[in-house]
C-alpha cells in the first residue's frame, strides 16, 4: 500500500458518511434537507481534498474551493425561502472536528508552498461557512418578512410590545 492509497482510503470515510446524508436529503422535511445539504457539501469538499492528494491532482482542490464557497451560500439562499436557518449541532461538530482533522495532515504532507496556503484557505472557508450556517437563526414571520410575533403580523397597527 502506497502513501497515495492511504489518502484514498481516508477519503472513503467522508464518502461513506455521505450515504445517510443523501438519504436525509431525499426523505427529510425541508428543514432537515437544508441541514443535510450543507453537511453534504462539507463532506464532499473533504472528499475532494483527500482525493486531490491521493490521485496527485491539484485541480481537485479547486473543486473543494468551489464547494467551500457555494455550499454555505446555497444553504443561506434556501434558508431565506424557508424563513430561517435551523440550528444543527451535528453540522457544527463535524465542521470543528473533521475540517482540521483533514486539512492539517494534508498541509503537513504537502509542505510549505502555494498549495498549503490554498488548503488553509479552503479549511478556513469550510469552517467559517458551516459554523455560520449551523448556528441557526430566529424564524421570521413568513407573511411580513419581519421579526414580529405572529399575532402582531395578523393585526395591522399592532406593534411588538404594545397593546391593542
Amino acid at each position: 500500500m502506497t502513501v497515495s492509497d492511504g489518502w484514498l482510503v481516508a477519503a472513503l470515510l467522508p464518502l461513506a458518511a455521505l450515504v445517510p446524508v443523501l438519504w436525509r436529503i431525499a426523505h427529510g422535511d425541508p428543514r432537515d434537507r437544508l441541514v443535510a445539504q450543507n453537511l453534504g457539501s462539507l463532506l464532499g469538499a473533504l472528499v475532494m481534498l483527500l482525493a486531490a492528494r491521493g490521485f496527485g491532482r491539484s485541480s481537485y482542490l479547486d473543486l473543494a474551493l468551489v464547494l467551500a464557497v457555494l455550499g454555505p451560500a446555497g444553504t443561506l439562499v434556501y434558508a431565506r425561502f424557508l424563513g430561517g436557518m435551523p440550528s444543527s449541532t451535528l453540522l457544527r461538530r463535524t465542521a470543528v472536528v473533521a475540517v482540521p482533522a483533514t486539512v492539517l495532515p494534508l498541509c503537513v504532507a504537502t509542505g510549505p508552498g502555494r498549495e498549503t496556503v490554498k488548503l488553509l484557505v479552503i479549511g478556513a472557508l469550510l469552517m467559517a461557512g458551516n459554523l455560520v450556517t449551523s448556528a441557526g437563526a430566529a424564524r421570521q414571520d413568513a407573511g411580513t418578512g419581519t421579526g414580529t410575533s405572529p399575532e402582531a403580523a395578523s393585526r395591522p397597527g399592532l406593534e411588538e410590545g404594545k397593546g391593542p
